[in-house]
Parts: structure tokens; sequence; C-alpha cells
């Protein structure tokens, strides 16, 4: 078996050398940017199996990877790059890996928060600018945090939100429970959460999720955060919420489409805050996300 990692950016590459073992299977390591679905054919041919960390893999251009057997997408987020259940038809296995960052996405979840609360990003900029801008912003103690979904990354955020005195609700599409969380309904979680964080998984039930209805649930002057899936919620319902003021901020960390077109509307909100897709992005994280794609690797010799 061999195997391509074929978009090692941003460190990624030296990452993989630093966990890869001699006895792990040959992996050749492309240090470029995301591939294009029209180079995916020749690119890949020889290989049993690729790591891909941020390239689409549209199951037309697929279709002509005849030797390829298995794609190991360095995430859950698989869904939002190729079509697993259509590549499965041709042969191809898709292999996703959880819980490697949980605790990293979730500490970014609570630095969003706060960075929205007390409006960090606006006044970094502004004085950068040469101004002198001072924000008022809510304390979060004693305030209420909603998970919308949760698995590991959201119990990691109550964890951490518990633990600095909020009342901490979620709400998941399957019954769970856990310590110091309240599970409640769906309308309950968006009329009582003076922060919403989204932690689905994205599918096709769960695309879009958050529409112009449900933002318009939600409670006035309320925060909302995302650090799952940028196609989870309405971009255009959210922008329109907050230009209103029905939401006083919004922190993501991803979007409809990425990376964000130079210029978007989101850019030029004030009550916003971005960040590149990076919630992940540790080094703990990431070796422990690299090391389990070769253990993945290991399994198809």
């Amino acid at each position: 078996m061999r195997g391509l990692f074929m978009d090692a950016v941003d460190d990624l590459a030296d990452v993989f050398r630093r966990v890869a073992r001699p006895d792990d299977p040959p992996v050749d390591v492309r240090e470029q940017e995301k591939v294009t679905p029209e180079e995916l054919p020749a690119l890949l041919a020889g290989y049993d199996f690729v790591l891909d960390d941020h390239s689409a893999m549209p199951t037309a251009a697929m279709r002509q990877c005849r030797g390829l057997r298995h794609v190991i997408f360095l995430g859950t987020g698989a869904r939002s790059y190729m079509h697993p259940e259509e590549l499965a038809e041709l042969g191809i296995t898709v292999h996703i890996i959880k819980g490697y960052g949980d605790t990293a996405v979730a500490e970014h979840a609570i630095a969003l928060m706060f960075a929205g609360a007390r409006n960090v990003a606006r006044m970094d900029r502004d004085m950068r600018a040469g101004l002198w801008t001072r924000t008022e912003g809510p304390q979060l103690t004693g305030k209420t945090i909603g998970l919308l979904g949760f698995g590991g990354i959201a119990a990691e955020v109550a964890r951490m939100a518990a633990g600095m005195g909020m009342r901490v609700l979620a709400w998941n599409r399957t019954k769970r429970s856990a310590p110091g969380v309240t599970f409640v309904a769906l309308p309950v979680l968006l009329a009582e959460s003076d922060v919403l964080s989204l932690h689905l998984l994205l599918n096709d039930e769960t695309r879009g999720f958050l529409n112009a209805e449900r933002l318009g649930m939600l409670r006035p002057g309320a925060i909302l955060v995302n650090t799952a899936r940028g196609a989870l919620l309405d971009e255009a319902a959210l922008i329109a919420a907050l230009r209103a003021g029905r939401l006083r901020h919004a922190a993501l960390d991803v979007f409809e489409t990425e990376p964000l077109p130079a210029g978007h509307e989101l850019t030029r909100l004030e009550n916003f805050t971005l960040s590149a897709h990076s919630a992940f992005r540790t080094p703990e994280a990431s070796e422990t996300l690299l090391r389990r794609a070769l253990d993945i690797a290991r399994t198809l010799a």
C-alpha cells in the first residue's frame, strides 16, 4: 500500500514527518495548496490511499481515479469536500478522524465567545488605525450558553463554560445526558441562550439548519459562535440579523465559502469576529490527527 498526503500545507508536512514511524506505510508528501478536481486523476495515479486535509474530491473526478481505494480525511467534515456514499459506489472508502482536537476546538469556541462579548477584534482593529474605541460588553459569568448539538467538542465547551460559572443548556438530535448540562427542546435553547455555540455535524438534514426562522427565535442581543461547519447556518439571514441588531455579535471560524472571498459582506460588519477555520490548529491536535491518520493507513495494508 502506498499513499499520498496531497495538500500538506500550514506546517502539516513538518508535523507529519515528526509523527511518522519507520514501519508506517510509505506516504509521499506534497507541500502545495489544495488540489483542483482536474488534477486529481493524474495526481492520484499509482496510489492506494490519499490523505486529504482540505481539497475537494468531487465524484466525477474521482471516478477517473481507478486505482485509489481509500481516502483518509483529516477531520470529521468530509461531507464538505466529497460525497462519501457516491465514492463508496466507486470502491473508494472514506475514513474520518474523530476526537483528535476536541479540546483545541472548544478552547477556540470559548475564545470567540469572549472576543464577541467584549468586541476585542474591533478595538484591536481601530487602535491599529489610530482610533481609541472603547466598547462595553456583558460579563459572561452567570449567563446562559446554549450548545446546538452535543458531541465531544460540545462536552469540552460545557466543561469550560460551567467552570467559569455559566449555565449550560444543550439540544441534540438524539437523546444525550451529561453532568452539569440541562438538555432542553430546541425552541427553549434558542430563546434562553445568551450565547449560542454550534456543534452539529454537517449532513443533508443539518445543512442550513440555523435559518432565518430559527435565528429569529434567538434571544435579542445573543452572541452566535460557530466552530463547526459554515453550511449549518444561512449566512444571508445571519447578516440580516446582525445588521438589524437582533444579534449582538457573531464570531465564526467556518464559512460557506473558504477561503472567505476578499470584500465579503461579513468582513464589513462591525459586530462580527472572523478566524480562518483554525479552531483545531494546535500542535497537540495536529500531531494526534496525523498519527491517527497513519494508524488508519496501517490497517489498510
